[in-house]
């Protein structure tokens, strides 16, 4: 599924891009006769899961989406055993009056766990600013694919996600290329993860900060996370770009997170 896509590869999150297979609904609840309990319903193939999070920055592609403070984010996804999901995903913003102060992803997409352990999720994503206060036209659709795969103990991921021309990101269009790493360390409850991704359009780093006519740029991210309590989990990344530097906007930073996964 896609789950947190927009915030994880945003480094927003735990820095991290999670390539994962859907969930599967539970088993038919039985008694302990080992029949099925008369009212059961059919298992009807399709599971919700969600997320809840406080970081300390927004950052999307190394970015800052919240004005270098902090944000509240979330999502919810429904998931087929088919393969099939759709989901949104929602933070608060800080990017001025053109975007508002809520951001709102909807998406859906297909992925899928071979037996070989390589992975494939493959969607369409659309960025949706509720709050715009200027009566500009700033939503778009992305589309998406990725594979992972596995190097030893470590967990890999190659994706991509492609904007095309479209009023309102300019009649421009924006590529985006990323590759992430992620490793468990035996024995404990801690994650590590690595980030590197290239933007070549309108939203490259530099060219967001108007210091800069180039419209390619890189974002990297090295974080850490770990599972404390259930679902509830600590993350903490560092985050930056290359090109001009503007505090609070495209400096490099220590990003914090506290999220809670159901």
């Amino acid at each position: 599924m896609l789950t947190s896509i927009r915030g994880l590869s945003a480094a927003s999150s735990l820095a991290l891009v999670l390539v994962a297979s859907p969930a599967f609904a539970q088993d038919t609840v039985q008694t302990n006769t080992g029949l099925p309990e008369p009212d059961a319903t059919p298992d009807s193939g399709i599971s919700v899961s969600g997320n809840v999070a406080l970081v300390t920055d927004y950052r999307f592609r190394g970015v800052s989406y919240s004005g270098g403070d902090p944000a509240v984010q979330g999502g919810i996804d429904l998931n087929h055993e088919s393969g099939f999901y759709v989901g949104t995903w929602a933070s608060s913003l800080d990017v001025g009056p053109a975007y508002g102060e809520l951001e709102v992803d909807v998406y859906a997409g297909y992925g899928r766990e071979f037996d070989n352990g390589l992975t494939m999720d493959v969607g369409l994503l659309y960025y949706i600013y509720p709050t715009e206060d200027v009566g500009a036209n700033v939503n778009y659709f992305e589309p998406y694919a990725s594979v992972g795969f596995a190097i030893g103990p470590v967990s890999t991921s190659v994706g991509l996600a492609y904007a095309w021309e479209q009023d309102a990101i300019g009649g421009q269009d924006n590529l985006y290329l990323y590759t992430d790493f992620e490793a468990g360390i035996p024995d404990t409850p801690i994650t590590l993860a690595a980030h590197l991704g290239y933007t070549d359009g309108v939203y490259a780093p530099p060219f967001q900060t108007g210091l800069s006519t180039d419209d390619t740029g890189f974002d990297y991210s090295i974080g850490a996370s770990a599972t404390v309590l259930g679902g509830l989990s600590l993350g903490i990344s560092y985050v930056g770009v290359d090109g001009p530097v503007v505090d609070g906007f495209t400096d490099d930073a220590v990003i914090g997170t506290l999220a809670f996964s159901f």
